[in-house]
């Protein structure tokens, strides 16, 4: 039987699906700066990259903020407990109907390998993206700064090492969300902010 909880609550909804589009925009713009093909053109891809960076930071502090005054940030402390169990899950439980060896809860609403996962993005994707983007938007400024002995087309390679890392966490993420009890329950319940877990 399964119980209907409230997990996300509006702000972190807010966030989350304000924080997806920016992403995907990010990386459409991107990937057209880089070459790959050409949409807005490169001169207005590059404007709208640099403004929908700025939106993103901007909204990254509110949620900063908001995670640090509501108590939220202890829901991202990672944790080795269940992970072989959630690397099993996902491996093959999930094609064979096996029982989720997580039960989500309102203190606990990300399980072992969510909590990793975003770790990881936390620690070393985000950093990597927002350090390269710096330089490369302030690159007139590396000289003064110290940074002279910088080399652009490695800024520019780390920068697009750390695109398509978030590419690949964005499809697993996609993919990962249709793996609830039905396709929609986990996309549902970032709209709504119910979610249903068995009892």
């Amino acid at each position: 039987m399964a119980e209907r909880i409230y997990i996300f609550k509006r702000f972190e909804r807010f966030w989350h699906w304000s924080q997806a589009l920016l992403i995907i925009f990010l990386l459409v713009t991107g990937f057209e700066i880089h070459g790959t093909y050409s949409l807005f053109g490169f001169h207005a891809a590059t404007e709208l990259h640099t403004t929908a960076a700025w939106t993103l930071v901007a909204l990254w502090v509110f949620a900063i903020f908001w995670h640090f005054t509501t108590g939220e940030w202890k829901q991202y402390i990672p944790t080795m407990e269940k992970v072989d169990a959630m690397l099993k899950f996902y491996l093959t439980g999930i094609f064979t109907d096996a029982p989720h060896p997580f039960k989500q809860t309102t203190v606990r609403k990300h399980n072992p390998l969510q909590r990793l996962a975003y770790l990881f993005v936390l620690a070393i994707i985000n950093p990597l993206i927002w350090t390269t983007g710096w330089f490369y938007l302030f690159y007139d400024s590396w000289e003064s700064w110290g940074f002279g002995w910088l080399n652009l087309e490695w800024v520019a390679f780390f920068h697009v090492i750390a695109a398509f890392m978030i590419l690949i966490f964005l499809i697993a993420h996609i993919y990962l969300a249709t793996a609830g009890h039905t396709v929609s329950a986990h996309i549902k319940a970032m709209i709504t902010g119910w979610e249903e877990v068995e009892d």
